[in-house]
């Protein structure tokens, strides 16, 4: 099990990806740039994602046929935001 250094440090990293996808938004970057500032959101998603299911959930430790179906879940998310993303334009 890691430590609590480990998860306060994995906790100030979530925050800091939170932080900066609201900022963009906050900023008005997706009116302006959609496609790149979507990529980026769902690239900092798919990170938070993985960080929370892998420390949190403690995913790590699992059986890799685990952690697949895990990501494949995660790839089918992924091409549903990009698609709902591609409908509203």
């Amino acid at each position: 099990m890691a430590s609590t250094k480990t998860y306060t440090a994995i906790f100030v990293v979530l925050m800091g990806l939170s932080t900066t996808q609201a900022t963009m938004e906050f900023l008005g970057l997706l009116e302006e740039f959609y496609w790149p500032i979507l990529t980026l959101i769902l690239v900092l998603s798919s990170l938070k994602a993985m960080a929370v299911a892998g420390w949190y959930m403690h995913l790590r430790d699992e059986p890799r046929s685990v952690t697949y179906v895990a990501l494949a879940g995660l790839i089918c998310v992924i091409a549903l935001t990009a698609g709902a993303g591609y409908s509203i334009l």
